[in-house]
């Protein structure tokens, strides 16, 4: 159960936002994406990135047309259904449409209700089409090997590929111990249906693409569409790059191109406190030390029938100070109708976590169910500050007892409201 339940909470993290298909990922706009990976051989179409609508006019007429492509520049996907990506046949219609985009709240799938503000637009030559179809590389944890993913069925959403056609889906592991050899990519190739030029192409392609993952450390790196043109060329219409927050620190050029705006506010503050956080869609506040352990505080609020708001790791050194500043975090977000604290002291000790959340929760004037379970080092003095802060704190006795108690003080909060 434990297993089926932890797949899911995942499962629910990767759909609630768009730049959380593997946690804990730096992003970057797909005119970043194309210029890193064209270092690497990968074929792209020409294009320039525009700020402002006399910049989008001017990059079209560098780029002399006939047919251009405005794109929005935001970190998601859907932007072609939300009315972010349109085909234009004249530079008026290009300045239009940079007009329309600019500054407005596009709206798709993956950036929810809200939608994301757009501020950067992509103006790329357009291309004669025959096919399209879909790839992707990312980390398979469960065999440990980088996995490609490819499919016929490219510009549509994948999910809805893997739900109804999986057939349509074929995976190929590359051995770390060998990396990607030519097979691989020819495997891919006919696997697409591809024969010909656009096969040897496509092989090359593929080599170049595996290349630029596993250079750039990359977590996840998306083509969709990945194009077969008229003239048999095969070509990136998009791309997606995630990469590991861990291996940034090699790729200062990759770390430059972060943009704060596209970042949930408070997972920037997180990263300032080197806490890691994420923001989810439910009502249920989560502060606890250890991935693993936030993972399962994850699963059994769900299984007691609650919705976790976050997924946030305070780590194994954290100060009051620092759990101060993850409480605050937690209650900035609006949706919080409840918060568990749960910490096993092992480094960290229980009466350091004590003081940080009596701290926290009498500067922001706690008007939220508040459920504390602590083990470990200090568990009893931890307790004893607890007991005596004079704050509506509830006592656990453990996980299940916590996730029971914290779902149901919720509830009875929110009716009582």
């Amino acid at each position: 159960m434990q297993v089926t339940m932890l797949n899911r909470v995942y499962v629910d993290i990767h759909l609630s936002k768009a730049n959380l298909i593997l946690e804990f990922s730096m992003n970057v706009h797909e005119y970043q994406a194309k210029a890193l990976l064209k270092k690497f051989g990968v074929t792209i179409l020409e294009g320039q990135p525009a700020m402002n609508v006399d910049d989008a006019v001017k990059a079209a007429e560098e780029l002399g047309g006939p047919v251009w492509v405005v794109k929005s520049q935001i970190h998601a996907g859907g932007r072609g259904k939300g009315g972010g990506v349109k085909v234009v046949k004249s530079i008026e219609e290009v300045k239009s449409e940079a007009e329309r985009m600019l500054g407005m709240q596009l709206i798709t799938h993956q950036t929810g209700p809200e939608g994301q503000k757009v501020r950067r637009l992509y103006i790329e030559d357009g291309c004669a089409i025959e096919k399209e179809l879909y790839c992707s590389i990312l980390l398979d944890r469960a065999t440990s090997r980088v996995m490609f993913m490819v499919s016929t069925e490219g510009g549509v959403d994948i999910e809805d590929v893997a739900e109804n056609q999986p057939e349509k889906i074929v995976n190929v592991h590359i051995d770390p111990a060998t990396g990607m050899m030519p097979f691989h990519a020819r495997k891919l190739a006919f696997s697409l249906g591809l024969s010909g030029d656009a096969n040897k192409k496509a092989v090359k392609f593929f080599m170049n693409l595996y290349a630029a993952f596993v250079s750039l450390d990359c977590d996840m790196l998306e083509i969709n569409p990945l194009v077969v043109t008229q003239d048999q060329d095969i070509v990136a219409l998009d791309a997606k790059l995630n990469f590991d927050d861990n291996a940034l620190f090699r790729h200062p050029d990759v770390a430059s191109l972060r943009d704060l705006d596209e970042e949930d506010e408070n997972e920037r503050k997180a990263k300032d406190f080197d806490l890691a956080y994420i923001r989810l869609d439910g009502n249920i506040g989560c502060m606890v030390n250890g991935a693993g352990l936030a993972m399962s505080t994850m699963d059994i609020i769900k299984l007691h029938g609650g919705e976790p708001a976050n997924f946030l790791d305070v780590g194994g050194g954290a100060t009051a100070e620092k759990v101060t500043a993850a409480f605050k975090i937690i209650l900035s977000d609006k949706n919080v109708e409840g918060i568990l604290v749960n910490i096993f002291g092992g480094i960290m000790k229980c009466d350091v976590i004590a003081e940080g959340v009596i701290a926290a929760a009498k500067e922001v004037s706690l008007n939220v169910p508040l459920v504390v379970r602590l083990e470990g080092t200090n568990v009893e003095e931890g307790k004893a500050k607890l007991a005596g802060s004079g704050l509506p704190i509830i006592s656990a006795d453990n996980l299940a007892d916590a996730a029971e108690k914290v779902v149901k003080a919720t509830k009875e909060a929110k009716k009582a409201a």
